[in-house]
């Protein structure tokens, strides 16, 4: 199979008839351009189709979608990118932080880009401010470091006697270091010991669970990570062999076993950008569209996780939750 082959299929483009293609050609076209697989984003897909169709675009009847994804192989993202900028799709909207957002700038200085980006989309160069972006870049940001601190104050909530915190971080994120010294940060104050250790790749997600078996580690904080995301699974069911605690950023690991999640909704985030998207194709422009701060930040508890681990939420916090999983 040639490179370009490969790139359809990890980008899940279907080989379409040269009828159909033709009956699509005066459609605007949406590219999305993914870090990850889509089938570990569903929920965020379902967000950003809701708000085309509240802007006035299905998909198949008057937008056309070019999905391009690959499974943690980061350095396919420029060529994916590259392959969008070539079909002339009218806006690119990223998925899987801020390396797909990188390989989306590389790629076009010209072609909208619409991201979603959980970090400073200003220090990260991507915009000129956030008021009046200035570029052909724009898009939601909803700023999950600084919430580093809260989900930690949440977890101790939980688990009040757990001196040693272990952090999980992907070495492969831009924002890895930024990371690591939010967490260190908020467990002084706490008075927390935190204990780091790294994955991002197929293998290192286990090591770094033995890694936190080896330092006692008596909780978890699991940081935002596209990678992390879509393996939920495994991270889930890591923590479950551990009996290892764990807070998350996102609510997509607390209804398969995950303990508590704290951090904005990504369906919401994406439905947003989708908002944006549809703005663009009616002709506005990226450079003048202020980015979006998320500002509405969502609990999740799942009391049959706590219960398993012995733990006794307390009643303040389950009456704070957005949701809790009885």
């Amino acid at each position: 199979m040639n490179r370009r082959n490969f790139i359809r299929l990890v980008g899940g483009t279907a080989l379409w008839p040269l009828t159909a293609r033709a009956q699509q050609a005066s459609m605007p076209v949406i590219g999305l351009l993914s870090s990850v697989p889509f089938e570990t984003r569903k929920d965020q897909l379902l967000g950003f189709k809701r708000g085309l169709k509240e802007a006035g675009y299905v998909e198949g009847q008057n937008v056309r979608i070019e999905y391009r994804a690959t499974d943690n192989q980061l350095d396919l993202l420029p060529e994916l990118a590259a392959d969008l900028v070539s079909r002339k799709v009218d806006v690119i909207v990223t998925i899987g932080g801020d390396i797909s957002i990188q390989a989306a700038k590389a790629a076009t200085a010209t072609i909208p880009v619409v991201f979603v980006t959980g970090f400073d989309p200003v220090g990260a160069g991507f915009v000129d401010s956030i008021n009046r972006p200035g570029r052909n870049l724009t898009g939601v940001s909803f700023l999950v470091v600084f919430t580093t601190g809260k989900r930690l104050e949440l977890l101790s909530e939980v688990v009040p006697a757990a001196s040693r915190i272990g952090t999980l971080v992907n070495p492969a994120n831009p924002n890895v270091d930024a990371n690591i010294q939010e967490a260190r940060t908020a467990s002084e104050k706490l008075g927390k010991n935190i204990v780091v250790a790294k994955a991002g790749r197929m293998g290192e997600l286990n090591s770094a669970f033995d890694t936190f078996s080896a330092q006692k580690v008596q909780a978890l904080l699991v940081e935002a990570d596209p990678y992390f995301l879509a393996q939920r699974q495994q991270i889930v069911a890591l923590a479950e062999r551990h009996s290892l605690p764990a807070i998350y950023a996102f609510r997509e690991f607390v209804p398969i076993g995950g303990l508590i999640s704290y951090g904005t909704s990504l369906a919401s985030a994406y439905q947003q950008a989708a908002g944006y998207a549809a703005r663009i194709l009616k002709g506005g422009k990226a450079s003048e569209l202020p980015v979006l701060q998320a500002t509405s930040f969502e609990l999740v508890i799942n009391l049959r996780t706590a219960k398993a681990l012995g733990l006794n939420v307390p009643a303040t916090l389950q009456a704070a939750a957005d949701e809790v999983i009885e």
